[in-house]
């Protein structure tokens, strides 16, 4: 059979995998026993959220103004050009719309009220990164770019969304911004029948004066300091940190904060925001965890507190390119 996608050492042509092994394989097994074994307490309804500022409507040169949705959805706004990732507001993460993971908080961004992004930035198609819904209103609404990993631009095309696909390391230059696919440790699906059949990632997003990195979904491994070797230090990473017990299933695909905070490091990162957390119930972890955690592991590091952050649902933080220091917070 003819290869559909190229031969490299993520991908047999067929199907995508991580390079000496990892990420966790394929059928309902593993799934069944988890499901079967879990002690999962149902999250209680987090308090009300801070109400910010909108985003800016400009930023000044060599600033980036970064607004946290919600999961792994951000709006990123650098002079010039504007970033949304993996953006989902549906009420579930789910082929369905009547069950499956429901939200347990609102977005911190309404899709209403969202700026117009230059570019959509899809990391790989689990339900809570590529949510078909979200993406179909943002295209009738603003039609944007979409730029996402190999495999997934047919899924995309039959919903009429045009998009371009890139293989880990290749590069697209966007107006002002030039946009990298780069490696993660992770599984993609959405059917019982495509298991690894398109390929997952994070993206380095470069503009004159510094760069921000957006990690997609993954776990731990040696991918982030080659990352730092290829493209150097980001002023800001924004890191997964949430989904990640138990152990024996997540390890393979989602990070703790403590590996987290490892990737940090290893990436030479100036600056760090945790994501993937808070949004949905995924997996067995309290919805506080992620947070509380994450100040426990960069203590453990010897890392300022504001090395490491997360910003609130709806909050937008500026940051100066170049060296990554927080200038102020909305």
């Amino acid at each position: 059979m003819r290869a559909r996608f190229p031969i490299s050492d993520h991908c047999d042509g067929h199907r995508f995998f991580n390079p000496g092994g990892g990420g966790r394989k394929g059928g309902v097994l593993p799934a069944l026993r988890w499901r079967l074994s879990s002690r999962r307490v149902p999250w209680l309804p987090p308090a009300a959220d801070a109400v910010f500022a909108p985003p800016p409507d400009a930023v000044a040169p060599a600033t980036v103004a970064i607004s946290f949705i919600n999961h792994a959805s951000f709006l990123i706004r650098f002079p010039g050009g504007v970033v949304l990732t993996d953006p989902i507001f549906s009420e579930r993460c789910s082929p369905v719309s009547w069950a499956g993971p429901r939200r347990a908080r609102p977005p911190g961004i309404p899709l209403a009220a969202l700026p117009r992004p230059d570019v959509v930035l899809l990391s790989h198609s689990h339900y809570d990164h590529m949510d078909l819904p979200s993406l179909r209103e943002l295209q009738r609404r603003q039609a944007p770019r979409i730029v996402t990993m190999l495999g997934n631009a047919r899924r995309l095309g039959r919903l009429g969304l045009d998009a371009l696909e890139l293989d880990w390391w290749q590069e697209i230059t966007i107006g002002p911004l030039s946009i990298t696919a780069t490696p993660a440790r992770h599984i993609a699906a959405r059917t019982p029948f495509d298991f690894n059949r398109s390929l997952w990632g994070g993206f380095m997003i470069r503009v004159a004066g510094g760069q921000v990195f957006f990690a997609g979904d993954s776990g731990a491994g040696p991918h982030w300091a080659e990352i730092h070797g290829r493209l150097g230090t980001p002023d800001v990473a924004l890191l997964p940190m949430g989904a990640y017990e138990p152990r024996w299933f997540m390890a393979p695909v989602h990070m703790n904060p403590a590996e987290a905070v490892q990737a940090h490091l290893d990436l030479g990162a100036r600056r760090s925001v945790g994501m993937h957390f808070g949004t949905f119930q995924l997996t067995e972890e309290a919805i506080d965890a992620p947070v509380l955690e994450l100040a426990v592991a960069r203590t453990a590091a010897g890392l300022d507190p504001q090395a490491f952050v997360t910003h609130g649902f709806g909050e937008t933080r500026l940051y100066r390119l170049g060296d990554g220091s927080l200038m102020r917070s909305r």
